[in-house]
């Protein structure tokens, strides 16, 4: 379902941490923020750069240094299913903005976002991950703001997420709503058809 609705972005918000329990392979929501003359973005995060790495985290905004069978482990502990992982490069390939968090000690990504889009008006965050370890200590709101300020960076003021409903209290403090004013969308899907 896809939503629509004029709405600011706040990006000082107190955490909701996603439950590691979630399984995101079922029913999805979209949920969709747009800003109308949007202020520049803020640069005061929840957590600041500094602070991420005196706790041992790096932030990347490359695929440079991605171990892609390491991030394929985080989707899977999330509850996304085993992705090829020749398939995910390329996607990463034909992504527009992403933001991963790396542990220092391990060497591994523990939080991770993407968006595609038009690059221009329109873009749709993927796949936000954070490690059911590192979960509830603010990894997810760093990541998710920080993606949102390089899209209004560009000038992209429609931005959509598909998201568990269980987890929509996360997004919502950042500006995110679901079905406003009833205004709804479709999500073309290609079921196969039961035999007889």
């Amino acid at each position: 379902m896809l939503l629509h609705n004029q709405i600011s972005i706040a990006l000082r918000t107190p955490l909701i941490p996603i439950k590691p329990t979630l399984k995101h392979h079922s029913k999805n929501t979209a949920v969709f923020a747009q800003q109308r003359n949007a202020p520049p973005p803020a640069t005061n995060f929840s957590i600041s750069d500094e602070s991420l790495s005196s706790r041992g985290f790096t932030i990347h905004r490359t695929i440079d240094n991605l171990d892609v069978d390491q991030l394929n482990t985080v989707f899977v502990a999330v509850g996304f299913p085993r992705r090829d992982t020749g398939k995910i490069r390329l996607a990463l390939e034909h992504t527009d903005a992403l933001l991963w968090v790396e542990y220092e000690k391990t060497k591994r990504p523990v939080a991770f976002a993407r968006a595609t889009g038009d690059g221009v008006f329109n873009s749709i965050i993927w796949d936000v991950v954070v490690d059911p370890s590192f979960q509830g200590i603010g990894l997810g709101k760093a990541v998710m703001e920080r993606l949102i300020t390089a899209l209004l960076e560009k000038g992209i003021t429609n931005i959509v997420l598909y998201s568990e409903p269980r987890v929509l209290g996360f997004y919502r403090p950042m500006g995110f709503v679901a079905d406003p004013d009833g205004i709804r969308g479709m999500v073309y899907s290609r079921k196969q058809k039961k035999k007889k």
